[in-house]
């Protein structure tokens, strides 16, 4: 039996863009065009095609992190970890490549594997273990951080090839109008698209069902623990992916990767996406990171410090839960909940809603 989600595949195009545009997406939509005015003024030049693909080339990191965000987040849980994998593969792969062009390929492919281990981790002992996924990642997070830093001894070494740098660094050149077509800003397309098409798929109805009421989708069909493992590994090789660019763009550093956790969190929750689960799309998502990156570059044209950003992504969240919550939307985590090994050991009247 196939879980009903209410985003049957049958939809028209008409009712497909329509229901993409529920909940906070308009909003997230609204605000993102609201940003761009005001960047316009303060500099009319922005929408002129070099600095407009410069500012895509900046976002597309944080663009494939909410995609990832995003899969957890719908499913009822979080993951705090991919900001220190962020960090962890970029250094990592420094050390490991030291500027030899024929390591290249095989240390991407290592990370590609250390991603998905780490994905995996998480996952089962969100799932399997039962630990809060909060507490889970949290771990993780603390385990990669202090681990790079032991093994580095604080500061960073080596160097990352200059075929490593072309997906962050480089792009389609003499494009009319843009000047140069970022890589960066293909692959969060291509990231986009294929997460758009995947919560189409049999598989994100379960994803979704899962983070609405996981008893009813486990009545209906669906092997939760394996659903939202598959979104910890989906989230966690997204994070390698943008590991990747961030590393061709900003270099190596002891800082790379640092608090990026939060602002994808602050990302998929601007777009509307309900913090618990089951409400929320990838559109959603990518129009909050768009808007987050947008709301940055603001602040460095007003001048304003850096140090404000923490506090202005700890409002947004506060704010959007407290909007969830006043709109009803709000779930309390599943985690709070004993989670039975199977949904008949689940007492009468217990469930989710």
């Amino acid at each position: 039996m196939t879980p009903n989600t209410g985003t049957s595949s049958a939809l028209s195009p008409r009712s497909a863009l329509a229901a993409s545009f529920r909940g906070g997406t308009a909003t997230a939509a609204l605000l993102l065009a609201l940003i761009f005015v005001v960047i316009a003024t303060q500099n009319p030049s922005f929408f002129e095609g070099p600095p407009l693909m410069a500012f895509a080339k900046k976002a597309a990191p944080l663009v494939i992190l909410a995609v990832g965000q995003y899969l957890v987040i719908v499913s009822g849980e979080f993951d705090l970890s991919v900001g220190s994998l962020v960090g962890a593969q970029v250094v990592i792969a420094a050390r490991l490549i030291d500027g030899e062009e024929s390591m290249t390929l095989p240390v991407i492919a290592l990370m590609l594997v250390f991603g998905l281990v780490v994905g995996l981790v998480n996952g089962l002992v969100t799932t399997l273990l039962r630990v809060q996924s909060i507490i889970t990642t949290l771990g993780t997070m603390l385990i990669l951080f202090g681990a790079v830093r032991y093994w580095t001894g604080g500061a960073p070494t080596g160097a990352l090839s200059e075929s490593f740098r072309v997906p962050g660094r480089g792009g389609i050149e003499d494009v009319p109008f843009f000047g140069q077509v970022p890589w960066a800003l293909v692959i969060a397309l291509v990231v986009a698209v294929a997460a758009v098409l995947c919560m189409r798929s049999p598989f994100g109805r379960a994803l979704v069902a899962t983070g609405d009421n996981d008893v009813a989708a486990a009545f209906s069909g669906v092997r939760v623990w394996r659903t939202r493992t598959m979104a910890f590994i989906g989230s966690s090789l997204l994070a390698t992916v943008a590991a990747v660019l961030i590393g061709g763009f900003a270099g190596v550093t002891a800082q790379v990767g640092e608090g990026l956790e939060f602002t994808a969190i602050t990302a998929v929750v601007l777009g509307g996406v309900v913090l618990g689960g089951g409400r929320g799309t990838v559109v959603a998502a990518v129009l909050g990171a768009l808007t987050v990156e947008a709301l940055f570059t603001l602040f460095n044209q007003l001048y304003l410090p850096s140090t404000i950003q923490p506090s202005v992504q700890g409002l947004i969240i506060i704010a959007a839960v407290a909007y969830a919550a006043r709109r009803g939307d709000l779930r309390l985590p599943e985690r709070l909940r004993r989670r039975p090994d199977h949904p008949t050991e689940r007492t009468l009247g217990s469930s989710r809603r």
